[in-house]
């Protein structure tokens, strides 16, 4: 089961909002999820309207979640510690692969392979 952190739409008709949700990847927009992380209100008329629960999202991230473009913009504007926790992450991760690919690369070309001579083929001259 591969998990998504998304966003799921909630509200009626002009009058949106969304619920940031930990969910399986093929699971529908507005399917069932998992656990509840946060809300959105975009039209909220009062200066909060934004809830995000970092100690969650931070769990779940850990547990190989992915964030979708969306959620990863609000998660940079409520919770940034967490944004840059898992880019130092990723980072290290890619780090350590090119350091692995380097190391095969090293092997490879430090075992030598055993001289083969070619035979020559003579051919008869015709007279």
């Amino acid at each position: 089961m591969a998990l998504v952190i998304r966003l799921r739409k909630q509200g009626r008709t002009n009058r949106q909002c969304f619920r940031l949700v930990a969910i399986d990847s093929r699971t529908s927009r507005d399917g069932k999820y998992v656990d509840k992380l946060g809300w959105y209100d975009p039209k909220s008329g009062t200066g909060k309207n934004l809830v995000i629960d970092a100690e969650k999202v931070k769990h779940w991230l850990d547990l190989g979640a992915k964030l979708s473009e969306r959620a990863e913009s609000l998660l940079a504007k409520s919770a940034p510690e967490v944004l840059k926790m898992l880019k130092a992450r990723q980072k290290k991760k890619s780090e350590k692969k090119r350091l692995q690919r380097k190391k095969t690369k090293t092997k490879k070309t430090s075992v030598e392979k055993p001289s083969v001579k070619k035979k020559t083929v003579k051919t008869a001259k015709k007279k």
